[in-house]
């Protein structure tokens, strides 16, 4: 029988498993598979919004007369409101319980996306994004949370957290065909309202199957805590998001980051004096914890990056239709899948976590340099689609094991917040990565165009062009993950 591990370290065993202090004998939750069916559908859908307007852009924009300027903010209000509220959200599971905050996540989320959809203006839209990245924030904690706390057999547990592994990574990818196919075939306004009979019944489901859990005591709300991370995040995301128009160089601009970067560095400080912290830091203290959390902030970082860019080059340069473009990406979901539960799923009992992340960083480093070779003259099946399959089984690889490390070994009381901080960092990696990448194709475009006016294809050649650069970049910051992963400390065996 495998001892206890400490809240502030990694169980003794390199299993998925999450220790808890049930007796033994007590048999398994008989509606476990269902509960997982209600868990994962709902972390399905708040996972798929965060790309599922991305094809639908164009659309957005022409029916709702946005800027070229403002576009962006359909996609940044939601991962920026969904990462920055996350601990807090965390948190709030902790304190009212995971069963009744998962439901109250459900009915927000689901007023917001029908607000969303019935927009009529650019200003309604971006406040129902925000408002559906905050009720995000309060369901996917407690989503993951009851994962945790459902299944307690360790090899059930795996391929639990294996299909949950791939569905955090391969629904964005799937956001992207459902939004083409929506746009398409139905409008744009459908990309939102799809989400509301998702949620009614996710609620049902978790009515009818979900075990109620009650609050945990002593837990308390990190207000200046939680404004200080929001606060930093949301000036550096301006900053990085300005620089496109205004240069790295701008007064303003390096104010913002400046100014976000001492807020966050405020907010660490207080989490380390507050009485009762958003984020415990003995939860980020353990160095294979720690490691799988940079690792997925990273990963993220680079993929999101990559939805962009990919996305305007399949409908810009090669004319892909919104359904065709989504079509497009479908091998890039199989190949989580593939990777999260038939490799990683089956391996991780027997070897540790960085085992499985390293290289699957490293095969994700292989697709995305490929990108770094698109021209105008590219073709899908040469150009595109071999990163596809390898930057899909890296991710895989990786993102099964982050979710059972980063979540294993925590005490109870702390399960909430530590499920939100893995959700933290894939959001606000797809946030930053979302912004920057998109600043640093854009100003790579412009350079090249200013620097090459005769050519009669400029302009694509210069967005070709951004997207290779911000390809290499996006190059390095997985290899940064993959050295990241390699340095983790393994998991002590009994």
């Amino acid at each position: 029988m495998t001892k206890q591990s400490s809240p502030g370290n990694i169980g003794p065993t390199p299993t998925p498993a999450l220790h808890t202090t049930a007796n033994a004998a007590e048999l398994p939750d008989p509606k476990r598979w269902w509960a997982l069916t209600v868990i994962a559908g709902a972390q399905l859908m708040v996972i798929l919004d965060g790309t599922i307007v991305n094809v639908a852009l164009p659309s957005v924009q022409n029916g709702l007369g946005m800027s070229d300027a403002n576009r962006q903010w359909v996609i940044t209000a939601y991962s920026l409101a969904f990462g920055g509220l996350l601990l807090l959200g965390g948190r709030i599971a902790d304190l009212a319980g995971r069963k009744r905050t998962f439901m109250i996540g459900l009915i927000g989320f689901a007023a917001a996306s029908a607000l969303g959809g019935a927009a009529d203006g650019p200003g309604t839209l971006f406040a129902a994004r925000a408002l559906q990245g905050a009720c995000a924030a309060v369901l996917a904690p407690s989503a993951l949370s009851l994962l945790t706390t459902t299944f307690t057999d360790t090899a059930e547990r795996g391929r639990a957290f294996g299909i949950y592994g791939a569905l955090a990574g391969g629904g964005s990818a799937i956001g992207l065909l459902v939004g083409g196919l929506l746009t398409e075939y139905a409008t744009w306004r459908w990309c939102l309202y799809v989400n509301v009979p998702i949620a009614l019944a996710a609620l049902g489901g978790a009515l009818a199957i979900l075990k109620d859990s009650p609050g945990q005591r002593g837990v308390r709300l990190d207000v200046p805590g939680a404004l200080l991370a929001s606060g930093g995040l949301v000036a550096i995301v301006y900053g990085f998001n300005d620089a496109e128009s205004a240069g790295w160089a701008d007064p303003l601009v390096l104010t913002l980051i400046a100014a976000g970067v001492i807020l966050l560095a405020v907010f660490v400080w207080w989490q380390s004096h507050a009485k009762h912290p958003m984020l415990p830091l003995h939860i980020v203290r353990d160095s294979t914890r720690a490691a799988a959390l940079a690792t997925m902030g990273l990963a993220t970082v680079a993929m999101f990056g990559a939805f962009l860019f990919l996305t305007y080059y399949l409908q810009t340069i090669l004319d892909y239709s919104p359904v065709r473009t989504g079509l497009a990406f479908l091998p890039m979901s199989v190949t989580i899948v593939i990777g999260a539960t038939q490799i990683a799923a089956r391996l991780l009992p027997h070897t540790a976590p960085r085992n499985l992340m390293a290289p699957g960083m490293l095969l994700a480093a292989v697709g995305m340099l490929l990108l770094t070779r698109l021209s105008m003259n590219s073709a899908y099946t040469t150009g595109v689609l071999p990163s596809l399959v390898l930057l899909g089984l890296g991710m895989g690889l990786t993102f099964m094991p982050v979710y059972a490390t980063a979540t294993a070994g925590v005490a109870p009381k702390d399960a909430g917040v530590t499920s939100a901080t893995v959700s933290t960092f894939q959001q606000i990696g797809g946030s930053l990565g979302t912004v920057l990448l998109n600043t640093i194709a854009s100003s790579a475009a412009t350079r090249y165009i200013d620097a090459h006016p005769s050519r009669g294809r400029g302009l694509g050649e210069g967005m070709v062009h951004g997207f290779t650069v911000a390809a290499w970049w996006s190059t390095g910051v997985l290899l940064l993950a993959a050295l990241v992963a390699a340095m983790a400390k393994a998991p002590e065996k009994t």
